[in-house]
């Protein structure tokens, strides 16, 4: 992606505001071994490339005053209620040296997982975007998370990552933070228990179908005998 910038001479408060009012957008680009270098750029090109993910974290390649340099955007500032770039900061790349930036996160096969399927779980996304360090050219432009193998018991944490060739997570010490939870709906869980507990029950014989002692057995038919018997006299 492009980026089109002329250095600027004029700074201050009223020199940002004829930029803007010209349909320009003041800036800095800085890093490298020169000093900070004072820039403008045209709005509307910027404005909409801004609505791309891509943008946020690829290599840009920015044409100066007709020379091209290899970018990154760092930082812009919008109106706080307007569709406006008030501003917008670069950081010069050399292919030897590593970069720190953010990318985002994509999430694939949630819709797919036991989790989901069989436990009807709620899957939260925890983190957008990562921190990340690699060359320039290992930079990509987004880490996909696949959740198809994700179960109820599963959480996943930004060391569980699996990142791209030549690409780290900056992390401090011992820190890993949690990318994915899973939380199982309490009418969910109350179900499966009420499952549990039939299954587990013993099962009750019919008041009918239980056995009669034999003492009881033997009682009847006499019984039955003297009575015809005291009939037939």
């Amino acid at each position: 992606m492009k980026v089109v910038a002329n250095t600027r001479k004029a700074q201050g408060t009223s020199a940002s505001r004829r930029l803007r009012h010209a349909s320009k957008v003041p800036g800095v680009l800085y890093g490298g071994d020169v000093p900070p270098t004072a820039i403008e750029v045209d709005h509307n090109p910027l404005f909409h490339s801004l609505r791309k993910e891509k943008f946020h974290a690829s290599i840009l390649d920015m044409e100066l005053d007709g020379r091209s340099e290899q970018v990154l955007l760092r930082d812009f500032q919008m109106h706080p209620y307007r569709p406006i770039v008030m501003h917008v900061d670069f950081q010069r790349i050399s292919a030897d040296r590593p970069v720190h930036v953010r990318v985002p996160l994509h999430f694939v096969g949630q819709e797919n997982s036991p989790a989901v399927k069989l436990s009807s779980a709620i899957v939260g996304h925890v983190l957008q975007e990562v921190d990340i360090s690699c060359l320039p050219k290992d930079l990509p432009e987004f880490v996909e998370v696949d959740l198809s193998g994700l179960t109820a018991q599963d959480t996943i944490k930004v060391r569980d990552l699996k990142l791209p060739d030549g690409v780290k997570a900056v992390l401090k010490g011992k820190e890993n933070p949690v990318v994915v939870s899973v939380t199982i709906p309490a009418a969910h869980v109350e179900e499966e228990v009420a499952v549990e507990a039939v299954v587990a029950a013993p099962t009750e014989v019919p008041a009918t179908a239980q056995k009669v002692p034999a003492a009881a057995a033997g009682a009847a038919p006499a019984a039955a005998e003297k009575k015809g018997g005291e009939k037939k006299k």
